[in-house]
């Protein structure tokens, strides 16, 4: 009996050793059950370059000798809106230490995204390079320093950990490519001081004139080529308007007294030079005489641009040389005497009025340059595009109005219509500062923020600090650092994926 006890205890003792043994080889759920570790493996690492024309994202795992590599790459076309390659090849060469391989993929898998597959086949550090060719462009985009592996483990003691923000928001390419997106570098460039004010677009004077009926009639152009843009020469044919009833009378006994006026005033006025010279008559005389020419030749300019027009047909030629900045009517239109029938423009050039607030006197002669937007809120314009100057600043402040203006010439591009209000940010002297594009800022509750993309498809929302502004960049005093990229266009969409929480179905290779 005594046996048997000894020999059950020596069992059970044996029993638990091996139980220990086994929990110490194995993890266990909370039911008892084992857990098989996951093994480690290596993580796919992700670049994010820009050149002038392309941005490249893309994502593979570490090179290793004799494995095969798969990369997802993201082609973007830069422009004023960022939208996937769709057609073209990618070259992928994989070059350094006396070795060169290539592999080339022909179409995309799907618009943007095209899939390479390689099996490096030396250790060693290597530069990757895409040769982008597009039906628009060809180019070429280089990673450089990239290292291949001689085995698996070599990479994964050398695997970097991960550097994703805790903060970051996962925005895919697949739908920035469905909106309207672009981003833009932080930059310091000059930066001038400004001053936001209102202002006006004005026709430089004598260098426009409006074409206007002199009847009530039915209008026909009988100029060549009328349209906007056209050169005109001074005394061309341009319009003749037709009267169904007679609009004057007695025309022609009008214009023979007013010439027979004139070539007895000049008679008079010859005579009386001749005499005043010699003391026969006064001085008095003399500028009776004159004066009585110069209303004769006014009375005469006054009624001799009836010989254009009949009683009811009146013929329109151009008042002066230029081009044809608009044409008011349509052919066959009916038109009232008065009426304008065309604007011609002499040199393509308007004054841009800027409203100065008096405070601001002492500094007038330091602005040099202006940017301004139309009411509508749209493109904004600068005056050193336009071929824009300074010719006059204020003296003097109109009564009841506590502004000095500054006016600017610059070229009329057509866009812009005499008479409109614009808002205008006059420029000083510059200084070197961070600046980013307007269109980059948001705003909550007197917050100013702008969404940083990190990486191809990672973006961040700052809170900025933000100076003064010119119309189409902002000065930006803390938040963004010089080179990093905010998004201009699409920043919004951002917006509601992070309030939305939702992803689309994401194909990349891992």
């Amino acid at each position: 009996m005594k046996k048997i006890i000894i020999g059950l205890f020596a069992a059970a003792l044996l029993a638990s050793c091996h139980s220990n043994d086994i929990e110490g080889e194995h993890a266990h759920d909370a039911a008892g059950n084992h857990i098989t570790p996951a093994e480690p493996s290596l993580e796919a690492l992700a670049f994010t370059l820009y050149s002038d024309k392309t941005e490249l994202f893309v994502e593979f795992k570490p090179l290793v000798v004799g494995s095969e590599s798969r990369f997802a790459a993201h082609f973007t076309a830069l422009g004023d809106l960022f939208k996937p390659i769709g057609e073209g090849t990618i070259t992928l060469t994989l070059s350094g230490n006396g070795h060169t391989q290539s592999v080339t993929a022909t179409e995309p898998e799907v618009p943007g995204i095209f899939r390479l597959r390689m099996s490096p086949e030396k250790a060693g550090i290597y530069s990757l390079v895409f040769d982008i060719k597009t039906p628009a462009y060809t180019d070429k985009i280089i990673i450089e320093n990239v290292e291949v592996f001689a085995d698996e483990k070599t990479a994964m003691e050398h695997q970097a950990p991960s550097e994703g923000g805790a903060n970051d928001i996962s925005y895919l390419k697949e739908q920035a490519w469905k909106v309207e997106f672009a981003n833009a570098p932080a930059q310091v460039q000059p930066f001038s001081e400004v001053v936001k004010t209102s202002g006006q677009i004005l026709a430089a004077p004598g260098d426009e004139a409006v074409v206007v009926a002199q009847i009530s009639g039915i209008v026909t152009f009988t100029g060549k080529n009328q349209v906007a843009g056209s050169t005109v020469s001074a005394g061309a044919p341009m319009f003749t308007v037709k009267s169904n009833e007679a609009v004057q009378s007695n025309l022609g006994a009008a214009v023979t007294e007013a010439e027979n006026d004139l070539a007895s005033a000049k008679k008079n006025f010859e005579r009386a030079n001749e005499l005043v010279k010699d003391k026969i008559i006064s001085d008095k005389e003399f500028l009776e005489a004159k004066r009585q020419l110069e209303n004769a030749q006014t009375q005469f300019a006054n009624v001799s641009v009836s010989k254009k027009f009949n009683q009811n047909r009146q013929s329109i030629t151009a008042p002066m040389g230029g081009f044809l900045k608009n044409v008011l009517v349509e052919n066959g239109q009916f038109v009232n005497a008065g009426q304008p029938l065309a604007t011609i423009s002499k040199n393509k050039r308007l004054l841009l009025r800027a409203d100065v607030s008096q405070r601001y006197f002492p500094k007038l002669a330091l602005f040099t340059s202006a940017n301004f937007k139309t009411s509508d809120g749209g493109q904004v314009f600068s005056t050193k595009n336009l071929n824009g100057r300074v010719v006059s600043t204020g003296k003097s402040a109109e009564a009841g109005a506590p502004f000095l203006p500054i006016h600017f010439e610059i070229d009329n591009v057509g866009n812009f219509v005499p008479g409109s209000v614009v808002e205008v940010f006059l420029q000083s002297g510059t200084k070197p500062a961070l600046v980013i594009p307007t269109s980059a800022l948001l705003e909550e509750q007197g917050i100013f923020y702008a969404y940083v993309q990190t990486e191809g498809e990672s973006f961040q929302k700052r809170e900025l600090k933000i100076g003064a502004s010119d119309g189409m960049n902002v000065q930006v005093l803390s938040g963004i650092a010089e080179g990093e990229r905010v998004v201009t266009k699409g920043a919004y969409q951002i917006k509601l994926s992070t309030a939305s929480g939702t992803l689309p179905a994401h194909g990349h290779e891992h």
